[in-house]
């Protein structure tokens, strides 16, 4: 028995370890964590707003919707928002790799609008949490933004000029564009130590670039070595004309500048039927003076002109003129040929002259990030940030990735598919119903149940009204259809006797001739009314 005993125990016991090592390994990870920020609890204690006046948007502490999960909401549309967070210490970007990663969730879209994250200079660069504005240095600003024709996700870094002392914003060139459904997405930047960047968005690399590369940012981190010299001028006699006009050349004996570039064509003839008499236009015959009208104020009324009916069936009307046709003789103004310039030195382009602020480095001088601020300006409500993380490794990133941001993609990425099954479902449905009335308008149709045409047509517009009740009113059609064909089989209400005194048995025999006629003009009759085709009623597809 102890024997038993003792293996359920060493089972729960080695459980115990592997689960206690995982968690360690969590714990690691969020140790190795720079910052992070949940927004769990309220960010008034932790996050500063900006003071401004022009920044009169209200953040709120709120749940992402569908979930229990909180984040940073900007709740007023056609605002701006200004809010900042200090960090407990700078984060260094020159030492070892460094990840930006946040999430957005662009609950009502986005328009025009920002969603993005700057990553702040230390105060010493000359601003204050609660004076935060645009115009406060930041060192990376990362993020989507959209409107009108920007669409991208943003990655720009300042960097000091050590020549000039100036801070230049370096552009990512072929940014990544902004994912454009309403779900919650994660943006990462991870910038390598070997000068390498890659952007992700949910994990997936969208674009890979290295921050030395002029191919890769505008401008380029590194200035060019020479500039066009700007004392430099164009010398007055320099000749950038390729090609001038032969002096030499003489226009000939025979050439009329005066030739018109049409003529009247002499062949052409009246065409057969054309009506010399009949004008083109003439007085509408059913227009009438308007009762109001005042031939003192309005003037003397005229009908309105209406093009003449006789002129449609011929070939013309009016007086018949020649038409003209393109000159022969026509050339033009007379302009000599152009001959390659022997005086022709090029386009002039200034000389290059060494560039002043010109510099090598072998890695970027990143300043260093003492502050989270978002800052926007945005047309568009409903923008929720959440999991803000800054860390040492991508694997971390990673990490809260799996476990923060997954979860509740897949959740709405679900909910998504659900509705737009449901939208293609319902249009499914209004195709059908389009189809079965089309269906049922034919057999309101068919010549045997002309007695109950009238009957079906207002049973039919009745469904048109109310699309829910397509098929009881398929039922309906068919009960009557139905309810005529077994009469028609099993016999109905007898036809009415027709009585006819008989005087003479002559007579009788031609009485009866007589009206077999009749009858089959009544029933020929019966039948092309009921094999008219019905007018259908107008209705919307």
């Amino acid at each position: 028995m102890v024997e038993r005993k003792v293996i359920p125990i060493a089972i729960a016991v080695l459980f115990f370890f592997i689960a206690s090592s995982s968690f360690v390994h969590a714990s690691d990870e969020a140790d190795d964590a720079i910052f992070y920020e949940s927004f769990d609890g309220d960010f008034d204690s932790r996050w500063i707003v900006s003071e401004k006046e022009e920044y009169n948007g209200v953040w709120k502490h709120s749940k992402s919707e569908g979930h229990d999960d909180f984040g940073l909401l900007v709740s007023e549309p056609a605002r701006k928002y200004a809010i900042v967070k200090e960090l407990d210490e700078p984060v260094i970007l020159k030492d070892g790799s460094v990840v930006l990663r946040f999430e957005t969730r662009l609950q009502n879209g986005l328009e025009c609008g920002g969603a993005y994250i700057k990553y702040l200079q230390p105060q010493e660069s000359g601003w204050k949490p609660k004076g935060f504005d645009n115009e406060s240095p930041y060192s990376v600003m990362f993020g989507p933004d959209r409107c009108g024709a920007t669409n991208k996700v943003h990655f720009i870094f300042r960097h000091k000029n050590p020549k000039t002392g100036k801070y230049v914003e370096h552009h990512l060139k072929f940014p990544p564009s902004v994912p454009s459904d309403k779900l919650s997405h994660v943006y990462t930047a991870i910038l390598k130590p070997d000068n390498e960047l890659r952007i992700l968005v949910d994990g997936e690399e969208k674009k890979k670039a290295n921050f030395l590369s002029e191919e890769d940012f505008e401008p380029s981190l590194i200035p060019s070595k020479t500039i066009p010299d700007p004392d430099d001028n164009k010398p007055e006699d320099w000749d950038e004309r390729a090609k001038i006009p032969d002096p030499e050349a003489v226009k000939p004996e025979d050439w009329d500048e005066d030739a018109p570039m049409e003529i009247i064509d002499e062949e052409a003839e009246k065409p057969e039927g054309w009506l010399d008499d009949e004008p083109e236009e003439i007085d509408d015959p059913e227009a009438t003076k308007p009762e109001d009208w005042d031939d003192e104020e309005d003037g003397e009324w005229e009908a309105p002109k209406i093009e003449n009916p006789k002129c449609e069936t011929a070939p013309g009307c009016g007086e018949w003129k020649r038409p003209t046709k393109r000159n022969p003789a026509y050339k033009g103004k007379w302009s000599a040929p152009f001959i390659d310039n022997p005086a022709y030195k090029g386009i002039w382009k200034p000389q290059e002259i060494p560039n002043p602020e010109y510099f090598e480095l072998e890695k970027p001088d990143f300043e260093p990030i003492a502050a989270i601020g978002i800052e926007i300006w945005t047309m568009q409500d409903g923008i929720l940030f959440d999991n803000v993380l800054i860390a040492k490794d991508d694997k971390i990133a990673e990490s809260y990735r799996e476990t923060t941001w997954k979860p509740k993609f897949n959740i709405e990425k679900e909910k998504q598919k659900a509705e737009e099954e449901a939208a293609a479902e319902s249009e499914g449905i209004a195709g059908y119903q389009k189809k079965a009335f089309d269906l049922l308008y034919k057999i309101a149709d068919i010549p045997f149940l002309s007695g109950q045409k009238d009957k079906i047509i207002e049973i039919i517009e009745k469904g048109e009204k109310q699309p829910n009740l397509t098929i009881g009113i398929l039922a309906s059609v068919v009960v009557v259809f139905v309810t005529i064909f077994f009469r028609l089989i099993f016999g109905g209400k007898k036809p009415a006797k027709v009585e006819a005194k008989v005087e003479k048995k002559t007579n009788t025999e031609r009485t009866e001739t007589s009206q077999a006629g009749g009858e089959n003009e009544d029933n020929k009759e019966k039948e092309e009314t009921a094999n008219a085709p019905r007018r259908r009623p107008k209705r919307d597809n």
